[in-house]
């Protein structure tokens, strides 16, 4: 088992910033990958940042040089800052972990997501 909880979603003016954050929980030995995804209304869900056990992290070409994700293995937390947010953003955020090195196909654990809109 592993319990995935985001935190720090709500409503920003475009331009601003965000964090999320997400801790993870029980089986913590089966995670290895770790991320955030995204689905807005109506779109299909879609990865946003992978973020491997050493630190590097890759994003979607649609937020690469907004945003950025990190990890903190020892406190099994993993973040994402979002800069320069626009309306487009504007989504559930899902915070994901998986027992491989990178996300091939959907991963495996999943949190409940947090809401992130973006004002225009």
């Amino acid at each position: 088992q592993v319990q995935l909880v985001e935190s720090g979603g709500g409503l920003v003016q475009a331009g601003g910033s965000l964090t999320l954050s997400c801790a993870a929980s029980g089986d913590i030995r089966s995670i290895n990958a770790m991320g955030w995804y995204r689905q807005a209304p109506g779109k299909q869900r879609e990865m946003v940042a992978c973020i491997l056990r050493g630190g590097s992290t890759v994003y979607a070409d649609s937020v690469k040089g907004r945003f950025a994700g990190s990890r903190d293995n020892a406190k099994n937390t993993v973040y994402l800052q979002m800069n320069s947010l626009k309306p487009e953003d504007t989504a559930v955020y899902y915070c994901v972990a998986d027992p491989k090195t990178f996300f091939i196909g959907d991963p495996d654990f999943w949190g409940q997501g947090t809401l992130v809109t973006v004002s225009s």
